[in-house]
């Protein structure tokens, strides 16, 4: 009887992570910084399932781990509510929204030829305006100073001459190298300690398997060339490496599936401009792009692939929270990672997203509009891609 009574406790506890995740899933707007927001309204202030310390423990760790922080705090606090399940229930109710809507975005696109359809052009310029505006926001939080700036142009250079992804990776690692010799004096002193019920054997397993993954998924990959294998060894390793959260991952996508010819660059930002109008994390960019590779099937092992290492290193870094956040020398290697994902963002800013979507003085003049209307008006990404879609039909209107 107190097992079914246990039972029936759990399933309701993860009933009720699944409804409030699903419910910011639907109404969550405007990127990883309005997502803290939504959380915090409805995770921290009307259900109090976290003190404010928590959950600002919580955010600093996932600011600290590559992948999109505001999924990794909605994984996090399901797993401080149901356990590990509870932080897979809390990234389903999420994302599904948003991996649905990019599903079928991706299938219409296939079959009615979208790519000709004048939104798409529109969706493109809206993908300008909000990179732009993503770009000067890291650019104030993760360059304050001189030096850091100057990693950052120094990384943007380096990205421009030889766009790659492996020398992006390599820019990071050099960043981090750089950040542990130049900023370790500058760590913060005045770190809280943090609790979680994860044991650090249980961490340091989750972390083996995806060091596991990195090194054993290329090589199989090589060796099958499975095309399903090959999409989840791709969005594994980007999921793995990226730093900045979801606009970051826009030029290691790119560099992954362009130049290989999974996809054109108009097909890709236009994917990349419809993800601005859905809720939820930018991460599920990867669901469409998995559609257009390899229909469903690529779709579901894209979005596993992309979001499974945030479950991974979570797990991983949860229980060694409070060693790692008192290290100087780890803060030290995050402020100089975090200064070259500025510099990598710049270089995607020119290619490909200008050169793919400003080609006239009327694409310049609407991608003005809409960064003022983000930048200076506040105005939510969603509104923005309504009024891009909108300003490009108008113009066309116009043209005629």
């Amino acid at each position: 009887m107190e097992k079914q009574s246990t039972n029936k406790s759990t399933f309701q506890v993860l009933l009720e992570i699944l409804l409030a995740s699903t419910k910011l899933g639907l109404t969550s707007f405007g990127g990883p910084v309005a997502h803290l927001a939504y959380f915090k309204d409805e995770y921290i202030d009307r259900r109090k399932w976290l003190d404010d310390k928590t959950y600002s423990d919580i955010i600093a760790l996932c600011q600290f781990l590559p992948g999109p922080a505001s999924s990794q705090v909605g994984i996090s606090i399901g797993m401080l509510r149901g356990g590990i399940l509870g932080g897979i229930v809390s990234w389903i109710g999420f994302t599904l929204p948003s991996i649905i809507v990019l599903v079928v975005f991706a299938m219409l696109y296939q079959t009615f030829t979208l790519g000709d359809a004048g939104f798409i052009h529109s969706l493109k310029i809206v993908a300008a305006a909000i990179v732009l505006h993503a770009l000067i926001g890291l650019g104030k939080k993760l360059t304050p100073d001189k030096t850091r700036l100057a990693i950052a142009i120094v990384a943007a250079f380096i990205m421009l001459l030889y766009p790659s992804a492996w020398i992006q990776i390599l820019i990071i690692v050099a960043a981090g190298v750089l950040g542990l010799t130049l900023f370790k004096g500058r760590a913060e002193t005045n770190v809280k300690p943090f609790s979680v019920n994860i044991s650090k054997k249980t961490g340091i397993i989750s972390l083996g398997i995806l060091v596991f993954g990195l090194v054993a998924l290329p090589i199989v990959t090589a060796v099958t060339n499975n095309p399903l294998l090959n999409i989840f060894d791709i969005f594994f390793r980007v999921g793995s490496l990226v730093f900045g959260g979801g606009h970051v991952v826009l030029p290691m996508l790119e560099r992954e599936v362009v130049p290989t010819g999974w996809m054109s660059p108009e097909e890709f930002l236009a994917g990349y401009g419809m993800a601005q109008a859905v809720p939820g994390p930018l991460f599920t960019f990867s669901s469409y792009l998995g559609t257009m590779m390899e229909g469903i099937g690529g779709a579901i092992v894209a979005t596993i692939g992309i979001f499974l290492p945030s479950f991974l290193l979570v797990i991983a870094a949860l229980p060694f929270l409070n060693e790692l956040r008192k290290r100087s020398t780890f803060q030290g290697i995050l402020m100089g990672v975090n200064a070259s994902v500025v510099g990598i963002l710049l270089a995607a800013f020119y290619d490909p997203v200008i050169k793919s979507s400003i080609f006239e003085a009327s694409d310049f003049a609407l991608g003005v509009v809409l960064f003022a209307l983000l930048n200076i008006w506040k105005v939510p990404a969603w509104l923005i891609v309504i009024l891009g879609v909108v300003g490009g039909y108008v113009i066309n209107l116009i043209g005629m």
